[in-house]
């Protein structure tokens, strides 16, 4: 097996020496470039083109953010974004995510904690590594303003909750879809997100910008509102109460991950049963099978995103090996999807077949 070739972005010469002896110690991994700022990055990406680029946040001139948008719009190339813990740092972190990132590690406080560090950065690029990356336009700033949004209202009976599950990856493809995902369905939705602290508030906040739907961070005591997503934030599984109110807690891990996709599923399940729609999006892993199962078993449907699409086919994989996906769609075909089941209550063009269970259980990330 060749080995993953690593270009590393910092405008600090003690990370970039200490970042790539260390990464050069690890098993399979060669560093092919040092960067100090953006600009070197991007030319050091067209004459390299490294397999994995881990990128600095804050650099001066052109800052990770400017050259992660020159990469996706010119060479597409899995980057990993390294972010402080600042305010200023996590929103452009997540802003890097949406934009095409894979994945990001914080940058450690101390130095006593680069090992720790390494050891996550270097799971992550193995996992960037194998992951599909599409080309984006170059976008540096944000919109101005934001989308006219629809009109919240309680949930009626006869009302869909859609429950959005995604990782690796799914910052850009949650803006996606939210973004598509039109102002006329009758439905509230739930979204999961794997992230850590600090960051689900921003994301949020970015995905409330770009939809017509009104998206938040999930505080306790939220209801499920039609028009409105609420996000698990990072740290807390989200579940319902018996009133459709949000709750949070930080009971242990499942599927090594806090919040779980299928944790918030089956919650949802227990109080809306068949009204259900199951979304699974990119991601490393399996969360979001077992629930997925549970809303087929309570009589709703669930759309896995194909494998054409995907950062990384891990978790959209999980779902339809399972036997527990209705439909099966690329990325910007999931929003009209949605539109049509609820509407029309089917769309037989992406149904699941036989071979495409086939064909999940037979690959391997």
């Amino acid at each position: 097996m060749s080995s993953i070739r690593i270009l590393v972005v910092d405008d600090s010469a003690f990370m970039r020496l200490t970042l790539s002896r260390r990464l050069a110690a690890e098993p399979g991994f060669e560093i092919v470039g040092n960067a100090s700022n953006g600009h070197e990055a991007v030319a050091q990406v067209r004459a390299l083109k490294p397999d994995v680029v881990t990128m600095d946040v804050e650099m001066p001139g052109l800052d990770g953010l400017g050259a992660l948008a020159q990469i996706m719009a010119e060479q597409p190339t899995p980057v990993i974004m390294a972010s402080s813990l600042t305010s200023e740092g996590t929103e452009t972190t997540v802003r890097a995510l949406t934009l095409g990132a894979v994945d990001f590690v914080t940058k450690p406080s101390q130095i006593g904690n680069m090992q720790q560090v390494v050891v996550e950065i270097a799971s992550k690029i193995r996992q960037a590594a194998g992951a599909r990356v599409r080309r984006v336009a170059a976008v540096t700033k944000a919109p101005a303003g934001q989308r006219e949004k629809m009109p919240v209202r309680p949930l009626m009976a006869a009302d869909t909750v859609l429950a959005i599950g995604a990782s690796t990856g799914g910052p850009g493809a949650l803006r996606h879809l939210m973004t598509d995902l039109p102002a006329d369905v009758n439905a509230a939705a739930v979204i999961v997100q794997h992230m850590p602290p600090g960051f689900t508030r921003s994301l949020a906040e970015r995905l409330h910008e770009v939809s017509a739907w009104s998206v938040k961070e999930a505080g306790a005591g939220d209801r499920m509102l039609c028009g409105q997503a609420l996000l698990a934030p990072g740290g807390f599984h989200l579940v319902l109460g018996r009133g459709g109110e949000a709750m949070l807690n930080q009971d242990p891990a499942v599927n090594n991950v806090r919040p779980a996709v299928d944790v918030t599923m089956r919650s949802v399940v227990e109080i809306y049963k068949g009204r259900v729609l199951g979304v699974v999006l990119t991601g490393m892993g399996r969360d979001g099978a077992d629930g997925a199962a549970l809303i087929r078993q309570a009589g709703g449907r669930v759309i896995a995103e194909a494998e054409s699409t995907c950062a990384v086919y891990g978790m959209p994989r999980s779902v339809v090996e399972a036997g527990a996906a209705d439909y099966v769609a690329p990325l910007p075909e999931i929003a009209m999807l949605i539109r049509r089941i609820l509407r029309e209550g089917k769309d037989d063009r992406y149904r699941v077949h036989s071979d495409q269970k086939a064909s999940a259980s037979a690959y391997r990330h």
